[in-house]
């Protein structure tokens, strides 16, 4: 089975992008509700909401730094054939297909599933390394590598 890693990391790119607009509507609708917070005779209440708008938007920029991080460590990847696991590694292990590429979890893409994982990930590190017909234990269970791309 032929994978086109161009084009599940294009993918990868795409969802992580998604995530930024999310994240970045959010922040704009706290910043529009922290515009139009009018201060009202209940005073206390009115700064406690502006606050707690305010740690809203300071949570919601780190996990935007966070995921802008993520985006830049899937442009900096090579998607070259490998034959050991490293980043940028398409490693099918007992049926299960792990994509050494940053924390993003299941990605659908060609009717499969992918888990998209960062190497420092337990499973990561587990795979680094490894090639065609090497096993490892994860999580109690044995598995095999089939094929490294």
């Amino acid at each position: 089975m032929k994978v086109n890693k161009e084009e599940l990391l294009k993918r990868c790119v795409q969802l992580i992008d998604d995530k930024l607009e999310n994240i970045q509507q959010a922040i704009n609708g706290y910043q529009q509700d922290l515009n139009s917070e009018t201060k009202s005779s209940a005073g206390d209440k009115h700064e406690t909401g502006r606050a707690m708008l305010q740690l809203e938007m300071e949570k919601l920029g780190q996990q935007y730094q966070t995921v802008l991080s993520q985006k830049n460590m899937l442009r900096k990847i090579e998607i070259s054939p490998k034959t050991k696991a490293q980043i940028g590694s398409l490693v099918l292990a007992n049926g299960f297909y792990y994509f050494l590429a940053s924390s993003i979890g299941q990605v659908k893409y060609e009717e499969k599933t992918f888990m998209v994982i960062s190497i420092n990930s337990p499973i990561g590190q587990l795979l680094i390394g490894k090639q065609k017909d090497d096993c490892f234990v994860f999580n109690g269970k044995q598995l095999k590598i089939d094929e490294v791309f």
